[in-house]
């Protein structure tokens, strides 16, 4: 069965497109020297970045690799990633129908993403366009919700999910118990601060949030100013104030079962 867009990444994603470009966090710096090693990547093996969005982890893969890939179903995203990487091959796809050849791309990234599309479907499509051992990374950063003022930002936004697919539910694992496509390899994690103003990377981050961006304006303001009100609260820094957001990132590396 063919996939489709869940409502809220293709209208929050659609419309939010520049603002995620501009508010989200980037990635650990080490990421790209654990990836190299532990995939044993080389500068002409053709990567895939699945779910690319605006291309946020594509620095991340061209000091490892120039053959890189970048798929996104949502044209906005694609649109904000040419801009910035006028030079990686696009392709405008959904993860079970990718115009790639068989057996031909070394690794797949799904960075921020996989939870939307963690489907059998998918993990079958990923299977066949993979060389032989090759790997499947899946990548997230996640709010530190240790930390007190950013917990209480995860409450006010948690009863707006509703079924918008989330890291933080699980549900993207229990594909992998139902398959014989991967086997997962390793996994790892690296801690990060997101540096800059209250609201820069904290509220205007929080409002590309796919569920989020998809709310009308005034909702939208709403919230902004309860986020900033949390913060307030917690720390005593105001809209423009700089602060520093603390995120893990999560890594967990699938090999290709042949």
């Amino acid at each position: 069965m063919t996939q489709s867009l869940h409502p809220a990444a293709e209208k929050g994603f659609g419309v939010g497109a520049s603002l995620y470009q501009n508010v989200r966090p980037d990635y650990p710096q080490a990421i790209t020297a654990w990836l190299k090693d532990t995939l044993g990547l080389q500068t002409h093996d053709l990567l895939l970045d699945l779910g690319a969005g605006t291309g946020k982890f594509l620095p991340y893969l061209q000091v490892i690799s120039q053959q890189i890939y970048a798929a996104d179903p949502v044209e906005a995203m694609l649109t904000q990633l040419r801009l910035h990487h006028p030079d990686v091959h696009t392709l405008q796809a959904m993860s079970d129908q990718l115009p790639i050849a068989n057996d031909t791309v070394r690794a797949i990234f799904c960075a921020q993403s996989f939870h939307w599309f963690a489907t059998l479907d998918t993990l079958a499509e990923l299977h066949r366009v993979l060389q032989s051992h090759g790997h499947l990374v899946l990548i997230w950063n996640q709010r530190d919700v240790s930390v007190d003022w950013v917990k209480a930002l995860a409450d006010e936004i948690f009863p707006l999910e509703g079924d918008t697919p989330r890291y933080h539910s699980g549900e993207w694992q229990k594909v992998f118990s139902q398959q014989n496509y991967f086997q997962q390899q390793d996994q790892t994690t690296f801690r990060q601060l997101h540096h800059g103003t209250v609201e820069q990377v904290v509220s205007k981050r929080l409002l590309s949030t796919s569920f989020i961006a998809a709310l009308p304006e005034p909702a939208q303001q709403h919230l902004k100013q309860r986020f900033e009100h949390i913060v307030y609260d917690y720390t005593g820094k105001q809209a423009q104030d700089e602060i520093d957001f603390p995120y893990t990132t999560y890594v967990y590396v699938f090999k290709k079962n042949d």
